[in-house]
């Protein structure tokens, strides 16, 4: 009971929370609005800014105006195609439901196995090269929840190697989250991100990835160095797995990847390929994205059905399980874009309370020099993240005020992304509000208190990263 009270609030109670305080602010602060805009965004050397009547949003309104009860209809069917909420929501569903199809067929699963397994003959190669791939698995494609299973699957074969628990973590979901921190093109926080901010997709990719490869490499030699200093002396491999560990851990491995996953593996090689390509050279955005990958599930589900593997409806149900899994990240960024409507909307030209606080929040941060200003957007959105764990939603959240509030200050809107991606991706490493790291430490029977005595300096050295990251994306005019 008491561990109950203690537990932190729900992110859509966080929403809800916030929805009432944003209500609240309609009747205290006036609406401002910006004149002189550009249409690229607001631009100190051309703007003046007008304050006017609170906006004294209604509890309920039955004439299309902002309301609190109207607030989550009105943020889930705001935008278009190409913007949130629709659009995002949409790609968020067919992108989690095309993945949810490539999972289902376990083509993903015992190539990691696969790899597992060859790996034991050459034992040294095992930490580093499952830490690489782990995190290019988070930064490709945001692998997050999936960690947890293949802590299930490496628990048996690092405790009979006599690692520390903790290593499996580490190797595991760590790794995504510093992939999914540095990525340079993961659909559910860097592409959602840019976005909102009127950015063209796989924009500064070059200091992303410098970014993945120094933080991956600084992370793995910490996970190295720890495997070492705790590893039980004495242990060999063996075949068996210890008592008590699951049963999907114990089940034998097929000596070389069959045909079918094969295939499965190239179509999603060829989506990569497409997808980066379209971005770089076609000008693709989130609803061309969205449906490669939607490609990529039907012929993946093709082949699938044609071998013979799963029916069409146990395709369509993994395509459904995928989506489902990712609706709630989905339904965020719609109650977050009804929370910005609530405040007036993000429309600098029009009256709103979000340009107020925007202006006020600019004119504190504006005055500072230009380093300290990134700085500080790099720990408001680190401290976002402890209330809304979800990329996505924090992109929805926060990025109509960080992107021109970045401009005010005399910095990029891309950098503005990178402060978001950075705070948002390594704190998920030490946040108790993160489902996907409580169910890993669940698995390795690790309580979150001595997580954090396990990670508090790799968490720090990580930060300390983040924040040189964003002091060179100033220092070159980050763009």
């Amino acid at each position: 009971m008491s561990l109950s009270k203690r537990e932190m609030p729900d992110a859509f109670i966080i929403l809800m929370l916030m929805m009432l305080l944003a209500w609240g602010l309609t009747f205290i602060v006036p609406a401002g609005q910006f004149m002189g805009v550009a249409e690229q965004g607001i631009r100190l050397e051309n703007f003046s800014f007008h304050r006017g009547q609170n906006l004294g949003s209604a509890l309920f309104s039955a004439n299309g105006a902002p309301g609190l009860l109207n607030s989550a209809f009105d943020g889930l069917t705001s935008g278009g195609r190409d913007s949130s909420a629709v659009g995002v929501v949409a790609f968020i569903l067919i992108v989690g439901g095309a993945f949810g199809v490539l999972l289902a067929s376990g083509a993903v699963h015992q190539a990691l196995t696969l790899l597992i397994e060859h790996l034991k003959e050459r034992e040294a190669l095992l930490l580093p090269v499952l830490f690489v791939v782990f995190s290019l698995s988070g930064a490709v494609y945001g692998m997050s929840e999936e960690a947890i299973a293949f802590c299930l699957l490496l628990m048996p074969l690092f405790n009979a190697l006599g690692y520390h628990p903790a290593v499996v973590v580490l190797v595991t979901y760590v790794a995504t989250q510093v992939g999914f921190a540095t990525s340079w093109m993961n659909p559910f926080s860097v592409a959602i991100a840019q976005g909102i901010a009127g950015l063209p997709l796989m924009s500064g990719a070059w200091l992303r990835a410098l970014c993945w490869g120094v933080f991956t490499l600084c992370a793995l030699v910490y996970t190295l160095r720890f495997a070492r200093r705790t590893r039980r002396q004495g242990a060999q491999l063996s075949d068996e797995a210890p008592p008590g560990l699951p049963m999907m851990a114990r089940q034998s491995t097929p000596e070389r990847l069959g045909k079918v996953n094969a295939g499965i593996l190239l179509i999603l090689l060829l989506t990569l390929v497409w997808v980066i390509w379209g971005v770089v050279a076609g000008g693709y955005y989130i609803a061309q994205i969205a449906s490669q990958f939607f490609a990529m599930a039907m012929a993946i589900g093709m082949v699938l059905w044609l071998s013979g593997q799963m029916t069409l409806n146990q395709v369509s149900g993994a395509f459904q399980r995928g989506a489902a899994e990712l609706l709630p990240a989905a339904l965020i960024v719609g109650f977050a874009k009804g929370l910005v409507i609530l405040l007036g909307g993000d429309n600098p030209s029009a009256p709103s309370v979000l340009n107020t606080l925007l202006y006020g929040a600019g004119g504190s941060i504006g005055d500072l020099p230009d380093w300290l200003s990134a700085q500080m957007m790099l720990v408001f959105q680190s401290a976002f993240n402890v209330f809304v764990s979800s990329g996505s939603g924090q992109a929805a959240l926060t990025m109509p005020l960080m992107s021109p509030l970045a401009e005010l200050a005399g910095l990029s809107r891309q950098l503005a992304v990178l402060c978001f991606q950075l705070g948002d991706g390594l704190t998920n490493l030490i946040i108790p509000t993160s489902a996907s790291l409580m169910g890993c430490l669940g698995v390795v029977k690790i309580s979150f208190g001595q997580w954090l005595k396990l990670i508090w300096r790799l968490q720090l050295l990580l930060m300390t990263l983040a924040s040189a990251a964003v002091g060179i994306a100033v220092y070159t005019g980050y763009s």
